[in-house]
């Protein structure tokens, strides 16, 4: 049985997940998430799940490496990757209080 990791450096496979839906496939989905020290970072990917992992491992942004441990907030379906960029680019526009009111419009 393994240990628990220190809650500031989690691993990739200690991330807590709220069950992300973006499995691979054909679509892209906008994801928000909650670092560690408090801060959001929203980005997009067709595997949320593998991109959660990557940043806890540090090879996700460069704004997340040394944030972790993350927790997913909200994330969201687009057809493609360039509707689920100008989303993203929609979303990084507005004021924190409404980021988590964007995925549920």
């Amino acid at each position: 049985m393994r240990t628990p990791a220190c809650p500031t450096h989690a691993r990739p496979d200690d991330v807590p997940l709220a069950q992300p839906q973006g499995q691979g496939g054909d679509g892209w989905w906008l994801y928000l998430v909650e670092c560690g020290d408090g801060s959001w970072y929203a980005g997009i990917s067709n595997d949320v799940a593998a991109r959660l992992r990557a940043h806890a491992a540090g090879k996700g942004a460069r704004y997340t490496r040394g944030r972790g441990p993350f927790q997913l907030l909200a994330q969201r379906a687009y057809p493609d990757r360039a509707a689920a960029s100008r989303a993203e680019w929609q979303l990084k526009r507005l004021p924190r209080q409404r980021k988590r009111a964007f995925f549920d419009a």
